[in-house]
């Protein structure tokens, strides 16, 4: 029931943050502005100062390190959020779901994750720009894909 709750409340989240968005987003399905290259500015210098540490500067994850392996602790690694990663796979509001609760919280149960969610440090604005930047630097196909996927959830 947990897992449940903390969806809703997530995409109540990201409802919340899509409305401030939409009205200014001209490319596809979805809540993320990837096609506001102010957005994606913010985004970049708030990904470098927030993200970075543990998904890689490059956006590749960390170095020499499997991803989908977890580690002694039972933790799986900060995944890449380039196109080999799996961060395409999900809709924009699970994303920002994911982004503002953090994985453990989002998911419940036995998940073990180090992400933290981010909704009492950065806003639902930065959150978006942040996606946004992430998202821009897929390659066309990825994001073709990405807004059939947002399609499909109603984004």
């Amino acid at each position: 029931m947990k897992h449940a709750y903390l969806f809703a409340a997530a995409a109540g989240v990201a409802t919340l943050a899509g409305a401030t968005v939409w009205a200014s987003h001209d490319e596809g399905p979805g809540l993320l502005p990837y096609d506001h290259p102010e957005a994606v500015a913010r985004g970049a210098e708030i990904y470098a100062q927030n993200c970075a540490s543990c998904h890689g500067a490059d956006l590749a994850g960390p170095e020499g390190v499997d991803w989908r392996v977890r580690d002694a602790d039972g933790y799986l690694p900060a995944p890449p959020h380039d196109e080999t990663g799996h961060t395409w796979h999900h809709p924009d509001e699970v994303l920002i779901a994911i982004t503002t609760l953090g994985t453990e919280a989002l998911i419940g149960g036995e998940y073990r994750s180090n992400m933290m969610g981010f909704g009492e440090v950065l806003s639902e604005q930065e959150i978006l720009d942040v996606l946004a930047y992430i998202k821009s630097t897929w390659p066309e196909r990825v994001i073709e894909i990405h807004d059939g996927i947002n399609a499909q959830a109603g984004g």
